[in-house]
């Protein structure tokens, strides 16, 4: 079970964008954010920035606060 670190998922919901649109926005394929909304995989601290921007929220918001 890995550890759900980023709520990139929710966020994208919540701002009504697809993992696609977002692969575009960051030029990667839609394969790795696939991986990130489901965990498998973390972006890096500057991707997390970037999508951040792109979404107009604070980083925090993309990440699980963890007890």
């Amino acid at each position: 079970e890995s550890q759900k670190i980023n709520r990139l998922k929710v966020v994208l919901v919540e701002n009504g964008k697809t993992g696609k649109w977002l692969a575009e926005q960051v030029g990667k394929n839609e394969a790795t954010v696939s991986r990130w909304c489901s965990n498998k995989m973390q972006p890096s601290l500057d991707m997390l920035v970037k999508i951040a921007e792109l979404l107009n929220v604070d980083c925090r918001d993309l990440l699980i606060q963890q007890k």
